[in-house]
């Protein structure tokens, strides 16, 4: 399990962003993003995990629903067919909760009605690419840890007028200045990526909340030689949209041994 999902596969806050902005200020648009979704208070979600390894590329997807207030999310993921095309994965509900991981359907042996539950912190990814899909509030965290940035032009997303910016944020950074809720989590991830340096690309409205955000991961596989490239998209619309997650009862977490699929 501590490859986890990913692996089992093999606008601007405030105003004030202009054309042509880059440097300084635009590194600060995107420092105040994820302040601007807490402030906003939830959204639906739709996410996507694309890994290249070895000449293989596989995407996992996902949508639901996120509270950024609370740190709560629920979402269902969907894993890729297999390459054969003999073996249809069943979808996958994960529950996001301040440092835990609940997941459905997954683990060879567990029980349909169990959950398995993750460790965030114990994640040497932070869970930012274990579950399929990156937590939608760290997403915006990891862009507090944003060095360089340029704004690249206005565009539009689903009728949504926003503004691009493109950068490099470092992991380490981010977990230092992070909410508590996330600090632990980048900090794992900071230790286990292959670098700390992430490429981004941030997709904000007029109101500095993140329509769309992608980031390249890189880390190192432990199946084979090598780096997996990663790119984690999320993309965040109805803001507002009700979110209701019940988290698992102790009786309802399988405790057993989980084996390979």
């Amino acid at each position: 399990m501590a490859a986890g999902v990913a692996l089992c596969v093999t606008g601007c806050a405030g105003g004030g962003a202009v054309a042509g902005e880059t440097g300084p200020a635009a590194v600060e648009v995107l420092h105040r993003a994820a302040g601007a979704l807490v402030r906003e208070g939830s959204s639906k979600a739709r996410t996507s995990m694309e890994m290249a390894s070895g000449g293989t590329r596989v995407t996992i997807r996902g949508e639901g629903v996120y509270d950024f207030g609370e740190r709560l999310g629920r979402l269902k993921v969907l894993l890729p067919p297999d390459p054969t095309g003999a073996d249809e994965h069943r979808p996958i509900t994960e529950l996001l909760a301040p440092g835990a991981l609940y997941m459905k359907n997954r683990g060879a042996g567990v029980p349909p009605d169990k959950w398995v539950r993750l460790d965030t912190a114990a994640l040497s990814d932070g869970n930012l690419i274990t579950g399929g899909a990156t937590d939608p509030l760290a997403a915006a965290e990891l862009l507090r840890g944003a060095r360089t940035a340029t704004f690249v032009g206005h565009t539009q997303l689903a009728g949504t007028a926003v503004r691009h910016y493109r950068g490099t944020a470092d992991l380490a950074r981010a977990a230092r200045v992070a909410s508590a809720g996330s600090r632990v989590a980048l900090g794992a991830a900071a230790r286990g990526f292959a670098t700390v340096d992430v490429p981004f690309d941030a997709y904000l409205d007029a109101e500095g909340r993140i329509r769309k955000v992608r980031h390249r991961f890189s880390f190192v596989n432990d199946r084979r030689p090598g780096t997996v490239a990663v790119a984690s998209t999320t993309l965040l619309f109805d803001f507002g949209a009700p979110v209701r997650v019940r988290l698992p009862e102790p009786g309802e977490i399988y405790a057993g041994k989980i084996a390979e699929e």
